[in-house]
């Protein structure tokens, strides 16, 4: 058996999910606006629940396409405000669709989101060296500079914590813990 991350073993999702996808560094625009949408889900909430809901989150928002979720009406909005299968939360609903509209204006402006958010690191990932999941931190001095320039940029629900975790998902930082099996695998 390989020792994983504390967090990574809760069951076959999370399991799933640590193994897989948590800490590569990603670079595909449609993931990355797919995990943005996500990690601003989470706030206030476990990845768990999000995670049980990604699937319904997928369906109800067209599988992430950036261009689709920025033209959203307002009935659109009110539907998703009804579907129970989501968070319902009308801010972070809202938000969603306003950052769709900002991630297409970073786009244009920087060739692809995953420039301009990759940019802050280098283009390499941060390589940390935890041994305890309690050494994590929830945000660094880094995702506090991402996240005001993200809400300078007009982007909701990106504070500190929402953005560091969202540079753990993506790989921008390699959070894994040293005795975890992944730590490598993603350095």
């Amino acid at each position: 058996m390989c020792k994983r991350c504390d967090w990574g073993t809760k069951n076959e999702l999370m399991i799933s999910y640590h193994d897989e996808e948590w800490g590569v560094p990603l670079h595909d625009d449609d993931k990355l606006f797919e995990f943005f949408v996500l990690e601003g889900f989470q706030a206030g909430l476990s990845w768990q629940i999000v995670l049980n809901k990604r699937e319904n989150f997928r369906k109800a928002f067209d599988h992430f396409n950036p261009q689709k979720v920025a033209a959203y009406s307002e009935d659109k909005i009110q539907e998703l405000i009804r579907d129970k299968s989501i968070i319902r939360n009308k801010q972070k609903i809202r938000a969603c669709v306003n950052n769709a509209q900002r991630f297409l204006e970073v786009q244009k402006e920087f060739g692809s989101f995953d420039r301009y958010m990759w940019r802050f690191v280098d283009y390499k990932p941060i390589q940390n060296c935890f041994k305890t999941i309690g050494e994590l931190p929830a945000k660094t001095e880094l995702s506090d500079e991402i996240s005001n320039d993200l809400k300078s940029r007009g982007f909701k629900f990106v504070g500190s914590t929402v953005i560091y975790a969202h540079m753990q998902a993506t790989g921008m930082v390699n959070d894994h813990l040293v005795d975890c099996f992944r730590y490598r695998e993603v350095q």
